[in-house]
């Protein structure tokens, strides 16, 4: 793994949001507008890196559904923050059925520097961004700047073939609907379901649009329907599950989720189960479950233990639901515990490996349980936030 500057390419940012990156650019708090899509670096790794990452990721995500099972099994939703029974029952019967539920990706947050294990940050697995820049505008990079290299990147055709599988688990009659919310003012919600429902055109689906805001209720037929009264029998949203079952519609959410018996009328796409694993509390799960296990970070959920020892590696507080790096804090050794307003998961400090003093995460994707792709992003700070900067890589 190696870092090395290049020129940026003319035009780059006409290039980029033609090719879907329509937010190539953020506002920071002092007013100006700095790359999002950075290409004045990128990243090199070898074939056997990728490789050993590839295994890493599947192995992962087969110890997070053994966590997941372990939960259900053991009755510890509420360790997860899920504590209305109505909402515990969904999740919990989502998993039984999850056959027969359409799931189709994630993404990992991992710790790595190229010189050892790969750590698990985070598991991103119910509605996970900066999938159009990882699939399509640093594929499109590479392929100008380093013809005859390859990358890590089977994103697009993996999703397709997702959708054509999955595809057979949804309810006859109607379109695929793809919602976001109209809250997202940079665009990046909008581009990853606009991305989404392509590839599922590309695999033969019929899909169609709707923001969050426009999903109504008829309370004649006790069903939620799209702007022109339709049925929603099936719909992607890239909207967080708990946000689904705590806004004003939730009862209705509950009252017609179709959890692949048969019994609903919507069928909502990443499924109910997924709550599961996009919450932090997961982490702790994990440790506890696979402890001193090479890829994983020591992780509690009633505070940080020995991490905060004088003579402990420090510890990080991440609020168990969040994106962006929001609410989490860094402690070094021998701090005290600050009190919280929300429950957290409190995992070993491993702070992010800096490249010409740029932190870098790896944002490893899967489709359908198998690793697909890498995503990187750089912070200035050790905290991966909404100022992050996307960087491609290649294989070389």
């Amino acid at each position: 793994m190696e870092r090395r500057t290049v020129a940026p390419r003319p035009g780059w940012q006409q290039t980029v949001e033609a090719q879907g990156l329509i937010y190539p650019l953020t506002r920071h708090p002092d007013g100006s507008l700095r790359p999002y899509w950075d290409e004045s670096a990128y990243y090199v790794f070898s074939l056997e890196e990728v490789e050993a990452l590839e295994e890493t990721v599947g192995e992962l995500h087969r110890m997070c559904l053994e966590a997941a099972a372990h939960i259900v099994a053991t009755g510890r939703l509420a360790d997860l923050g899920i504590t209305d029974p109505r909402v515990a029952a969904a999740v919990t019967e989502a998993w039984h059925r999850r056959a027969e539920l359409p799931s189709v990706y994630g993404r990992f947050d991992l710790r790595y520097d190229g010189t050892g294990p790969a750590k698990l940050l985070e598991y991103n697995a119910d509605t996970p961004t900066s999938l159009v820049e990882a699939a399509s505008p640093q594929w499109f990079w590479m392929e100008e700047r380093f013809p005859g290299a390859d990358q890590w990147n089977s994103l697009h055709e993996r999703l397709v073939a997702a959708w054509r599988s999955q595809g057979k688990l949804l309810p006859p009659g109607g379109p695929l609907y793809f919602a976001h919310s109209s809250d997202d003012e940079l665009g990046e919600d909008l581009m990853t379901v606009a991305y989404l429902k392509e590839t599922a055109e590309q695999a033969g689906l019929d899909t169609d649009w709707i923001s969050v805001e426009e999903i109504g209720w008829d309370p004649l037929s006790g069903r939620f329907v799209d702007n022109r009264l339709r049925f929603i029998r099936s719909c992607f949203k890239l909207y967080p599950w708990e946000w689904l079952t705590t806004d004003r519609f939730a009862g209705h959410v509950l009252d017609t989720l179709d959890n692949g018996g048969g019994t609903g009328s919507t069928l909502w796409i990443e499924p109910a189960w997924k709550m599961l694993l996009s919450n932090k509390a997961l982490l702790a799960v994990l440790w506890e479950l696979y402890p001193g296990h090479p890829n994983l970070l020591p992780a509690y959920l009633d505070g940080p233990r020995e991490l905060a020892d004088a003579d402990g590696p420090g510890w990080v507080a991440k609020p168990l639901l969040g994106r962006e790096g929001d609410g989490v804090t860094v402690h070094e050794a021998g701090s005290a515990p600050a009190p919280r307003d929300e429950p957290c998961c409190y995992q070993q400090l491993a702070p992010l490996p800096a490249f010409d003093g740029n932190h870098v995460v790896l944002g490893t994707w899967v489709v359908e349980g198998e690793a697909a792709g890498l995503g990187i992003r750089e912070s200035s700070g050790l905290v991966t936030d909404g100022y992050a900067r996307f960087l491609p890589h290649v294989i070389l």
